[in-house]
């Protein structure tokens, strides 16, 4: 064993620290003050040389020997190195490490004396040796050595944790063991595993029982994708790799848990005795896999601060487990935090703060315990107690608090829906057996449940099998229909596919009044097959590319993210000073736009399912953002019949139809209207183009070459043909009439095929579209509401929840706890930690979206007479004719920290809206609005260079905000007044959202403009549309106004679902007394 090293002396020369000589490459170098251990004495050497004084010196006061017993790896590492020189600051502490050749191969009666011992266990350490040793010499332990044993079992640590009365996820443990047969019994599904009895539907985690076994896998439901996200040891920059596997693993033990939903985040908490804890926040590794690391190739983490629960939770951990030095893990989600893995004796890593802060906790502990029988002089130094940092701004530029966007799904497959009556008994059970008759309604969208409606439509068709009657022969095609939507695909993934029941105790009612046969008697269920409308690939790329267009409206940021667009909320996100949350309704289309906008924003990388499970939160609670599209209400329903009425006159619209149909004259109805002139003569041109249609795919069918042809996302021409042929059967009935209620359904349709199937060359698809874009642009906005009245009951049916949790998260005063809040001292590199911005993203379909427009528009939020600015933007909005794909309103709110806080002017509020993707043609119909956030287009934002430093978030001056002028950069585009050239200005003009950084001279914003336009290169591809850019509908908005506004919009709101809900309650005993 090599003994060579240098001694480390304290202020009477004596040796201090030394360390042991085998330095591995990766190991922190030696510095000064460390020495071989060999010089040590040990057990037996002492009493060999007990009588030698002349050859051992002794210090003039007897010194604390602290022994650090340990694998090389883990005793000469950076932090160890680190908080070890700093003990030896301590005047009669010196610090010994044990050689591992040592350790391994001698016996504990030839190992270092120490007075303290501070032991723990790695992968190859004899952990009985050091007990043995403990044993026989007894010193103080820093970290209990026994209790090790329990920490590489995770069945032991969770025992531990429960005993305790800790938090931790829900759990069942499944012991392969041929002992111990009965822990044993899992019965596995496609979307859930039942451990022993006790039922986990995915998203859950399943962890090996051994600690050191890193291979964590967590299963997705079929609903986000299925497949699997398995975990492992860091590997260069990857921590995780998605897999399709969906089945759960058949040999060894396991602990499987309930998944904790924590937004993309991971706590990693380092106790020093029960009184200090360090967390620290980091990207969950079942992100997507990746690694963040810094310059240095360390993997980036930022301290945070922990909550007085959660010290009192660390304090807990520290005592339970009897390890002075613990790391652990915690999960924060919905609210509260959870312990899911306790990893015994860990170090921060690169915090020098910590390195001190450590050293001083042990070295007093140790002092504490030992000095007294040492007789050694020394007490505990009184600090003063730290000052928590309180980051102000100033100056008239205004902080950005919050953002709120509400955001309609991306580009869809077309919906598609059968409706049928059934009586069968079989229907009545299942109705039964999924609890139908506790409201009325059923919806059955899980595999199981899917493959019972199959089963069911399967069995009734062979008993059809014999009758040639014509009802029969309609339910029979009907029967059909259902049989094929729902044995598609092979097998039921996804939310592609959902069958609706409703209860109808009298029996369907006459569709119309032509009809001659009454309703049969007695109850019957409605059923409606849903399929279609999945997201497609140019609708995830939609989202991703908004997302990412999305984040330069965060203002800073620094280090690695200066000088690109959306540096600002790298920045922010990264160091844990985002407070974001992302909601979606629990529709596919709308889950996975979520989860692909998410994966643009936060610069993600891998599949969305992870992301989706991980990042997205399903808000079909209490109906925020989902619609029974069925459950109309009866002003909707009053609205719908008078449209029908109006559309179904066989003559030129005349004055009094346009007073009746568009009362507010939006110009983008009015257009509608004239393009149309005669609507049932307009019906008759689009079913005879929708014929023609219908032929020329069926004749493309005939030709050899086009058998197995492939169209856009998989379909095929059989199932192109399926699609217009039940449109053909559905728009006009058998007397001739045409049912308005499927122009939506025309429009979707044409609008897809001609955007990602137009290599088909199929004739006069483009003059379909034209027409049937003119009727929907009548029929969608106005089955909301044709009046200002009806608009605003009909929304207010839709969106009284989400307005509430708007307004919820404007009044953003009292912070949550459950924020991740940086720790100002430990935050090195952050100017303001401690300030947070707090985005709240909703995803949705959309109905909500023309809701939401619905309420600022004729709401009375302001008075288009006496405010100029918010008449120009209602006029704006009137002549947009279709809030398309990727919609957005988005609410900013922001502070000036120099007002009083209880002055109107300290928060200020702007509104944005964008239609969202620009449509197949006529891209220049679309109304020029004022630009995003017009004023400070013209103001001097700074060059490219400010943007880097880390400044507080800032928006205009407060002198400018009333100032209402077209965005030179934006406008300029059209009126070629910038020397850019048609190419970039071409793509310039499909940008999306781009402009809050960019500075209002040409000189020094190209190379943002280059960014934007490379993270917008899917621009090129004709499969993807464009999105329109933000436009600013209002930007000098106070607080107060908002709240008022939407406190008396909700509480009226209120008013009428009270009187909805008494009506309901009348209807539901009539109901349950039929049943």
């Amino acid at each position: 064993m090599s003994v060579a090293g240098v001694e480390g002396r304290d202020q009477h020369g004596n040796t201090t620290f030394l360390i042991a000589s085998e330095n591995e490459p990766d190991q922190e170098p030696k510095k000064e003050g460390m020495k071989n251990a060999g010089d040590m004495r040990t057990g037996e050497e002492e009493h060999e040389e007990e009588d030698d004084d002349e050859e051992y010196y002794s210090p003039p006061e007897r010194q604390i020997v602290v022994g650090i017993c340990s694998m090389t790896k883990k005793s000469q590492s950076k932090p160890m190195t680190q908080i070890m020189e700093r003990m030896c600051k301590f005047e009669y502490i010196t610090v010994v490490i044990f050689p591992e050749e040592v350790i391994l191969n001698e016996p504990v009666e030839r190992w270092p004396l120490c007075d303290c011992l501070i032991s723990f266990h790695s992968k190859g350490f004899p952990l009985d040796k050091a007990v043995e040793y403990a044993k026989l010499r007894n010193p103080l332990l820093i970290n209990d050595l026994k209790m090790q044993y329990y920490i590489q079992d995770r069945r032991e640590v969770y025992r531990i944790l429960q005993e305790e009365g800790i938090d931790l996820p829900r759990y069942a443990v499944l012991t392969r063991d041929p002992d111990r047969p009965e822990e044993c019994n899992l019965v596995e599904g496609e979307d859930q595993v039942e451990v022993n009895g006790e039922v986990f539907p995915k998203p859950f985690v399943e962890k090996p029982v051994c600690a050191e076994d890193h291979n964590v896998y967590i299963y997705y439901p079929t609903s986000a994708g299925g497949g699997s996200q398995r975990l492992f040891r860091k590997i260069g920059s990857r921590s995780s790799v998605y897999s399709p596997e969906s089945s759960v693993r058949k040999t060894g033990s396991y602990i499987y848990e309930e998944f904790m939903p924590t937004d993309g985040t991971d706590v990693k908490v380092y106790t020093v005795g029960p009184d200090y804890a360090h967390a620290e926040a980091r990207k969950s590794p079942a992100l997507d896999g990746k690694v963040e690391r810094d310059s240095e190739g360390k993997e980036i983490r930022y301290p945070v601060m922990l909550t007085a629960m959660e010290k009192l939770v660390a304090r807990k951990v520290c005592l339970a487990f009897k390890q002075t030095v613990c790391g652990f893990d915690l999960l924060r989600a919905n609210g509260h935090s959870y312990v899911c893995d306790v990893n015994g004796f860990s170090f921060v890593k690169n915090s020098m703060k910590y390195y001190d802060d450590c050293a001083k906790v042990l070295g007093n502990m140790v002092m504490r315990e030992l000095a007294p029988q040492f007789h050694i002089p020394w007490s505990i130094p009184m600090e003063a107690e730290d000052i928590p940092i309180v980051p102000t701004t100033s100056g008239t530029m205004m902080e950005l608090r919050c953002v709120i966007a509400i955001i309609r799904h991306g580009d869809r497959t077309p919906k598609q829906k059968m409706k049928m009556e059934v009586r069968h008994p079989l229907f009545f059970e299942l109705f039964e057996k999924y609890g139908g008759y506790k409201s009325g309604k059923l919806k059955l969208k899980k595999p199981k449940q899917l493959q019972e409606v199959l089963d069911i439509a399967r069995l009734l068709l062979a008993e059809l099998g014999q009758h040639t009657d014509c009802e029969i022969e309609e339910k029979k095609g009907k029967l059909e229909q259902l049989k094929t939507v729902l044995e598609m695909y092979g097998h039921f993934s996804g939310i592609n596919r959902k069958v609706q029941l409703t209860y109808l105790p009298n029996g369907q009612p006459k569709a119309s009044s032509e009809e001659e046969e009454g309703p049969k008697e007695g109850p019957s269920l409605l059923l409606v097959l849903k399929w279609g409308g999945e997201l497609t690939p140019a609708g995830r790329v939609q989202a991703e590319e908004l997302g990412r267009a999305f984040r330069c409206m965060y203002p800073g940021g620094q280090g690695d993210y200066a000088g690109f667009p959306g540096c600002g909320l790298l920045r922010l996100h990264s160091t844990y000073r985002h407070d974001l949350k992302i909601y979606a309704s629990d529709e596919g289309r709308v889950q996975m736009t979520a989860a692909a906008f998410a994966k643009g924003l936060l610069a993600l990388e891998g599949e969305l399912t992870p992301i989706l499970v991980q990042m997205v939160k399903s808000a079909n609670m209490n109906g925020m953002l989902d619609s029974d599209s069925e459950s109309l209400t009866d002003c909707q329903q009053r609205v719908k019949a008078r449209l029908h009425g109006i559309m179904q006159k066989d003559q030129d619209f005349t004055e009094a139809d346009y007073e009746k149909l568009a009362p507010t004259g939006s110009p983008s109805l009015v257009n509608s209207m004239k393009i149309i002139g005669n609507p049932v003569r307009t019906c008759d041109k689009v079913y005879a183009l929708i014929q023609s249609l219908n032929s020329q795919i069926r004749k493309r069918l005939e030709d050899p070459k086009s058998a197995n042809l492939q169209l856009y996302h998989s379909e095929t021409l059989e199932l192109m043909l399926q699609r217009w042929s039940k449109l053909e059967r559905d728009f006009r009935n058998k007397s001739g009439r045409y049912d308005i209620s499927k122009i939506p359904d025309i429009y979707d349709c044409v609008k897809y095929d001609t955007q990602h199937n137009s290599t088909l060359g199929l004739e006069d698809t483009l003059e379909l579209f034209r027409l049937s874009r003119a009727l929907a642009d009548i029929v969608i906005p106005q089955e909301y509401g044709i009046n200002t009245s009806e608009k605003l009951d009909i929304a207010q049916a839709y969106c009284l929840p989400l307005m509430k949790k708007i307004q919820l998260d404007l009044q953003r005063t009292h912070e949550d706890e459950a924020v991740n809040k940086l720790h100002p001292l430990y935050s090195r590199g952050v100017m303001s930690p401690g300030r947070h911005v707090r985005t709240r993203l909703y995803f949705t379909s959309e109905s909500h979206v023309h809701s939401l427009l619905s309420i600022f528009r004729y709401g009375g939020l302001l008075d288009v007479v006496k405010d100029q600015q918010w008449k120009q933007a209602m006029d704006y909005l009137g002549a947009v004719p279709e809030l398309n794909y990727m919609t957005q309103i988005v609410i900013m709110l922001y502070e000036d920290n120099n007002k009083d806080p209880s002055s109107e002017e300290r928060f200020h509020v702007e509104l944005h809206f964008s239609p969202g993707v620009k449509g197949c043609e006529d891209e220049e119909k679309i109304p020029l609005g004022f630009g995003f956030r017009p004023a400070s287009a013209e103001t001097n934002q700074g060059s490219l260079e400010d943007l880097s430093e880390d400044e507080p978030d800032r928006a205009l001056p407060i002198s400018e905000v009333n100032s209402i002028r077209r965005s030179p950069l934006i406008r300029n585009l059209k009126t070629s007044s910038m020397e850019v050239s048609d190419e970039t200005r071409s793509s310039l003009a499909r940008c999306p959202i781009p402009w809050p950084l960019l500075p209002a001279k040409t000189e020094g914003w190209c190379n943002v403009l280059l960014c934007l336009l490379s993270a917008a290169g899917f621009e090129g591809c004709s499969m993807v549309p464009s999105i329109y850019p933000l436009e600013t509908l209002h930007n000098s908005l106070s607080l107060k106004q908002v709240d008022e506004f939407l406190n008396a919009v909700c509480e009226d709101s209120s008013d009428a679902h009270a009187k909805t809900m008494k009506g309901m309650y009348f209807h539901q005993c009539t109901f349950r007394n039929n049943s």
